[in-house]
């Protein structure tokens, strides 16, 4: 039983020894059967192939069509198919042979045993299977790897957020569809630059608080690769920073011109820009345009920059805006009332960018220069309109003219005849004064006064003078004497000179009337100045042409010469009516005597 057994089993035995032996002899050997490749790299297929003694190789190649026409590999007599169209086999395609191929693959091994190659540049594309063939002289027999090799070509790729805000932090991996055998090494760049402090085994990048400066497009690769990742971006949003503004165009602005403020800000998301005007509101947007600028846009300005993170002002600018003098005035410090030996200060003030030169005129008459004209101890004299003028590069204008209105106290305060007039002598009382003056009349040795009024009308003899007063004081004038007798009133001053000047005049007129005159008793007499000559003076009323003048009086008078006797002692002046004056006139003669 146990010897038929054995002996069933030796056909089963020696079919196995065959068959080990034919694979031993015939074979091709793969060192990986799966390769994921990156894009752009070169990708080396290790490859060993066996044969029997006594056989050499006669053509090697390596394809990606798999040709079998028996479920085993072992080696195929081929020799019916020679010289014949139906060659199966023969369709495999030699890589070596394709144009997409030909210029990448590089045979590395032999015809013996290696069968490595190399492939640069891979692609997507070659994305396939692959295997190894061989053909021997000797009965030409052919074999081929049924297994062949998978490559996978990949392309690397990075993931990671589109945004992370500022502080946070954020982890970006690099990622390819299939699973590297290696343990490789990752390089990570930054806007095309290789971040040298980060190279990890790790397919990931860690960024811990996270920067601005963070911000920018990834990309990752392989150690001893070329092939670089696409790049993403990634975005660090945070609120406004560097917030500025700037004026165009530079240098000066002149009143008219066109400006235009802009308004710098780094944040992200972009930030939404409002304008201010000494805190005040006018108007949004990154550029702020002013037409036609005049000086009331010469403030102060700034932007506010605003995003979802916060929000940020700039420095302010000023807009300096020229322009030439307005609004000139003049004030007069102090205020009110200005009395004579005062202080006084005159003050222009002028609106004008830059600021303006200023010159005085009084009267048109320069006086001064500089914002402030001051006078001390200010008198009468410096009454007058005054006003300035303002002056810069851009033009130039005058304030309209203030009066100087200077009170002082009464001065030059004199009397004046302005009329004599039947009964009475008219008195004039002059007086220089700011605000006029009110004039009283007195008499001397009265306490009362006996008249007011500029004219005074005097009616009995006496001294006689005014006094002129206002609010800043009072000047009485030197006295005037009046003398009368009857109706009649005269200056004393008048009488005292015309008395004297005609006594004079008469001694002389008698000296030479005496000696040519013989026939009257009367002019046979000598006549001495020391006879007790008196004179009846009559006042002639004077016409309106000689009272014409105010500071300047004719006084008629006729002399009439009696002789001295006890009667006469007593001799006043009056007015004698025609006949009593026609008998009692020995010897007449008219006198003019000029009274001022």
């Amino acid at each position: 039983m146990v010897m038929s057994v054995r002996m069933a089993l030796l056909p089963l035995i020696f079919s196995l020894m065959i068959h080990r032996v034919s694979g031993a002899d015939w074979g091709v050997s793969y060192r990986h059967s799966h390769i994921c490749a990156l894009k752009d790299s070169s990708v080396t297929i290790y490859c060993t192939y066996t044969y029997p003694t006594g056989y050499k190789i006669k053509k090697t190649i390596w394809t990606k069509t798999l040709v079998k026409d028996k479920e085993s590999n072992e080696a195929e007599d081929t020799s019916k198919y020679e010289n014949k169209s139906e060659k199966k086999h023969e369709d495999a395609q030699d890589l070596s042979e394709d144009p997409e191929y030909s210029q990448r693959l590089q045979y590395l091994g032999d015809k013996q045993k290696n069968c490595t190659i190399r492939l640069s540049h891979v692609t997507q594309k070659d994305s396939h299977m692959y295997y190894f063939r061989f053909t021997t002289k000797k009965t030409k027999k052919k074999w081929i790897g049924d297994r062949g090799v998978s490559l996978t070509v990949t392309d690397l790729q990075v993931e990671a957020p589109e945004r992370v805000t500022e502080g946070d932090s954020v982890r970006l991996t690099c990622k390819s569809s299939c699973a590297r055998t290696d343990r490789a090494t990752f390089i990570w760049y930054r806007n095309s630059q290789p971040l040298t402090e980060r190279r990890d085994r790790n397919n990931q990048l860690l960024l811990q608080s996270v920067r601005r400066e963070d911000a920018g497009r990834y990309s990752c690769a392989l150690q001893e690769h070329t092939y670089i990742s696409p790049a993403v971006q990634l975005s660090v949003t945070y609120p406004p920073k560097s917030v500025s503004v700037s004026i165009s165009p530079s240098g000066e602005i002149v009143e008219g011109d066109s400006v235009t403020l802009s308004c710098s800000s780094d944040s992200n998301p972009p930030a939404e820009i409002n304008w201010f005007k000494e805190g005040t509101f006018v108007g949004s947007g990154r550029i702020y345009s002013i037409s036609k600028i005049s000086s009331d846009h010469s403030e102060e300005y700034k932007c506010k920059s605003r995003n979802k993170h916060g929000e940020k002002d700039s420095d302010t600018v000023t807009l300096n805006v020229m322009y030439p003098p307005k609004n000139v005035s003049v004030s007069i410090s102090p205020s009110g009332e200005i009395v004579e030996g005062d202080s006084v200060t005159l003050i222009c003030s002028s609106d004008s960018n830059p600021p303006a030169e200023i010159s005085w005129f009084k009267g048109g008459t320069f006086v001064g220069s500089g914002s402030i004209y001051s006078i001390s101890k200010i008198s009468s004299d410096h009454s007058g309109e005054y006003k300035c003028k303002s002056r810069n590069k851009h033009g130039e204008k005058y304030s309209d003219a203030v009066t100087l209105n200077i009170m002082y106290a009464p001065r030059n305060v004199s009397v004046s005849i302005s009329s004599v007039e039947g009964d009475s002598v008219t008195l004039i009382g002059n007086s220089d004064s700011n605000p006029p003056a009110e004039i009283s009349w007195f008499k001397e040795n009265q306490s009362s006064s006996v008249g007011s009024g500029q004219s005074f009308s005097a009616l009995q003899s006496g001294r006689f003078y005014c006094e002129a007063h206002n609010q800043h004081g009072s000047q009485r004038s030197d006295a005037v004497t009046v003398t009368g007798g009857g109706k009649t009133v005269l200056y004393t001053a008048v009488v005292i000179a015309a008395g004297c000047g005609v006594l004079f005049l008469i001694c002389i007129i008698m000296f030479i009337r005496k000696r040519k005159s013989a026939v009257s008793d009367v002019r046979q007499k000598q006549v001495h100045c020391d006879d007790g000559l008196h004179a009846r003076v009559s006042i002639k009323r004077p016409s309106a042409d000689q009272t014409a003048g105010k500071t300047i009086k004719t006084v008629y008078a006729m002399v009439q010469h009696v002789k001295n006797n006890k009667s006469n002692e007593n001799l006043t002046v009056h007015h004698p009516d025609p006949a009593a004056r026609s008998d009692a006139m020995v010897g007449k003669s008219v006198i003019y005597s000029k009274v001022k």
